[in-house]
């Protein structure tokens, strides 16, 4: 009996093992069953809200089920991630962010471990922060920008979607790169700070083309300035701000998570649906016309790409000394 014991635990232990891959097999074939709900941790109206609508509304009619978006605003994106943090990993409680999720752990202690706490599914894309001014604004470009900041120091004012979001860290970036004296106004979301420098709130706002270039092509910002290395085919006729600060870079990503200990089959299928529906024509002449650039990575990848963007914006944040107050 002695001699047999390990073999029956080996049994038992193979046994469990292939019990529990059925089981997430079977939980991934019947999936999904009810409605999702993808909760956005930021107001409507900013970047990720947008694309989060472009994106759950095919997946909803490739899927066949209902997707909920669930917007979650406050704290810079910690209420709404907590929510999913706390979530049960099911595969019906997702998280639709962006930039700011990999620069919170490096302004404040988090309810939640970023990289522990959730599994990613699918990065969907990028879209290069563009600077906009107030259409009242006597400057031009973004050489007579400075030149008005460096006129009227402290008495400009910088509109941004909340502290550690990639709009608030690309204008603190702009500050030093620029050396300007200029006041960063913190909004409750890309939505709200939008409107404030439509309105006369602020002068100015960094915001991804998806959210900024609705309201330029409406005639309601001027966009004097693009984020990225190269200028963006959607307006090619607005220079990059490194041409007149050359190393300026300042780029937002979206992202699709779940809870920790969702199973993998789950994050499997619907990484899967996500790159399917990113292939679709319709949706990619929708979303390069909003100004995003489609960008796919897989769970493996991006969950390394999370890793390395944490260690890079915790370099910046450091840099331009931004504390949460």
């Amino acid at each position: 009996m002695t001699h047999k014991t390990p073999i029956s635990r080996l049994a038992v232990s193979a046994f469990a093992t292939a019990a529990l891959l059925f089981t997430a097999l079977a939980e991934a074939q019947a999936y999904p069953a009810k409605p999702i709900r993808m909760v956005v941790p930021f107001p409507p109206g900013g970047s990720p809200d947008i694309v989060c609508r472009l994106i759950s509304a095919k997946l909803s009619e490739r899927m066949n089920i209902q997707i909920v978006v669930d917007n979650r605003g406050g704290a810079g994106g910690i209420i709404g991630s907590e929510i999913v943090a706390r979530a049960v990993p099911d595969g019906y409680t997702l998280m639709f962010i962006s930039t700011p999720h990999v620069v919170l752990p490096a302004l404040q202690k988090l309810p939640f471990d970023t990289v522990k706490a959730f599994a990613p599914i699918a990065r969907i894309g990028t879209s290069p922060n563009s600077l906009v001014v107030n259409q009242h604004l006597a400057a031009r470009s973004v050489k007579e920008f400075i030149a008005f900041a460096h006129q009227k120091p402290k008495q400009l004012n910088f509109g941004a979607a909340g502290i550690g979001t990639s709009t608030h860290l690309a204008a603190e970036l702009f500050r030093i790169m620029a050396n300007i004296d200029a006041v960063i106004v913190q909004y409750r979301g890309g939505g709200p700070a939008a409107l404030a420098v439509i309105g006369g709130e602020s002068q100015a706002l960094f915001g991804t083309l998806v959210q900024n270039l609705p309201h330029v092509r409406a005639g309601n910002m001027r966009m004097l300035g693009v984020g990225s290395v190269k200028r963006n085919p959607q307006v090619p006729d607005v220079p990059t701000i490194a041409e007149t600060l050359p190393g300026f870079e300042s780029v937002q990503w979206w992202g699709l998570f779940a809870p920790a200990g969702t199973p993998a089959a789950i994050v499997e299928r619907m990484s899967a649906e996500v790159k399917t529906v990113l292939a679709m024509e319709d949706l990619r002449k929708r979303l390069i016309h909003e100004g995003a650039d489609i960008d796919y990575q897989s769970p493996p990848e991006f969950s390394r790409f999370v890793v390395d963007e944490i260690s890079r914006w915790t370099g910046v944040v450091k840099r331009a000394k931004v504390r949460v107050e």
